[in-house]
């Protein structure tokens, strides 16, 4: 089995993503910590981060997480995040160069996308997952009717889930939820509450295995 393969197999099975996006690399380090303490297993540093490759170093050391880069725009990006530890690459937009360079370093990659022939045409071009970005009104109405007529899709959003709603988007058909704001709440960022953040990680940890068990 192929690096590649295992990884989509983890995502399938972890199902949520804690996704990252700060000024502050310190912070970064510390608020990631608090979610992987509470039961997160697949988290996404964005570029944006300063320092963001260091960071993705520092927790792809730890071999119970699936470690990913996002807001990945280049080719460039996608190299320096694998050799940094990077299992995964996600882009806001759709760029066939960073897809394919994916597919030779034989990592993941999951490209933004909003409109069924965005998502079919990444598709076709080797992506393995689909971001769904930015999601908008009803996620999972919206991923339920696109598997309706493609159910060979693998859609992933990453915005517009939260805590009370992402169970529901599962059951549309998601291959999985990313969770950004809804997580990493700009309020427990700014006051550097780990404690909730961890809770609210928590919460989704505890939601998600009462719904495997249902």
């Amino acid at each position: 089995m192929s690096n590649k393969q295992a990884t989509i197999d983890k995502i399938l099975e972890r199902r949520v993503s804690a996704i990252l996006r700060t000024n502050d690399t310190h912070l970064a380090a510390d608020a990631m910590r608090a979610v992987v303490n509470a039961g997160f297993r697949m988290i996404e540093f964005t570029l944006t981060i300063p320092d963001a490759f260091d960071r993705i170093a520092d927790f792809a050391k730890d071999d119970s997480l699936i470690v990913g880069a996002g807001t990945v725009l280049t080719t460039d990006d996608a190299r320096r995040a694998v050799d940094a530890g990077a299992k995964f690459l996600v882009s806001p937009i759709t760029d066939a160069d960073v897809i394919a360079e994916a597919n030779r370093l034989n990592v993941v990659s999951i490209p933004g996308t909003v409109t069924p022939t965005e998502m079919v045409t990444a598709h076709r071009m080797g992506a393995d997952f689909l971001k769904f970005f930015p999601a908008q009104g009803d996620v999972a109405n919206y991923v339920r009717s696109i598997l309706g007529p493609l159910p060979h899709l693998r859609i992933f959003p990453t915005s517009g889930a939260t805590v009370d709603n992402f169970l529901g988007i599962l059951d549309a058909g998601a291959a999985g939820v990313g969770f950004v704001g809804s997580l990493f709440e700009p309020r427990f960022m700014a006051e550097r509450d780990f404690t909730a953040l961890e809770n609210r990680a928590g919460r989704i940890q505890s939601a998600l295995k009462d719904w495997r068990s249902a």
